[in-house]
């Protein structure tokens, strides 16, 4: 973890209004490539009513990465059974390790929880990325964002290797 860069901390509720631009941004954004106009402003929809990030907040655990000026330029979660329902990097901090500094955190987390897999519905966009962390695709399927279905993935990632 880059630490001299991005510090990692417990998001708090105060954090909702900055994660909601920032996930609604990044899908924007980012995840423009690999899907239409239309499936990227419906999938930023699904948080137009902050409820939806304020229940999540209460079945999930939330970290955000800061910058050394305290911008938040991700954030992530992962409940306790090791399912990551979240993990977005802001649009100007792509490719800069935020995500695997994020992912390393909650995986640690995951784990001293006890959980033995990590499992995600992952975009497109992220796929590759969660490959390179060593997850494997369990299936491909089109997930309802708002309104309309997109295709992601299921992915997961054994945590611990049972001895007999």
């Amino acid at each position: 973890m880059n630490l001299e860069k991005n510090k990692i901390r417990q998001a708090s509720p105060s954090d909702i209004p900055i994660l909601k631009e920032l996930y609604q941004n990044t899908i924007m954004t980012v995840n423009r490539k690999d899907y239409t106009v239309e499936e990227v402003e419906d999938w930023a929809s699904c948080v137009d009513d902050v409820s939806y990030l304020v229940e999540h907040f209460d079945e999930q655990h939330y970290v955000v990465a800061e910058s050394k000026n305290g911008m938040i330029v991700g954030f992530a979660s992962v409940n306790d059974t090791g399912y990551i329902h979240t993990l977005f990097v802001h649009k100007d901090f792509q490719h800069q390790g935020i995500a695997t500094s994020l992912y390393k955190f909650i995986e640690v987390y995951a784990k001293e929880k006890g959980a033995k897999k990590l499992t995600s519905e992952v975009s497109i966009t992220a796929k590759p990325f969660f490959e390179k962390q060593g997850f494997q695709v369990d299936e491909e399927q089109k997930r309802k964002a708002n309104q309309l279905y997109l295709t992601n993935f299921k992915m997961s990632k054994e945590l611990f290797k049972f001895e007999e």
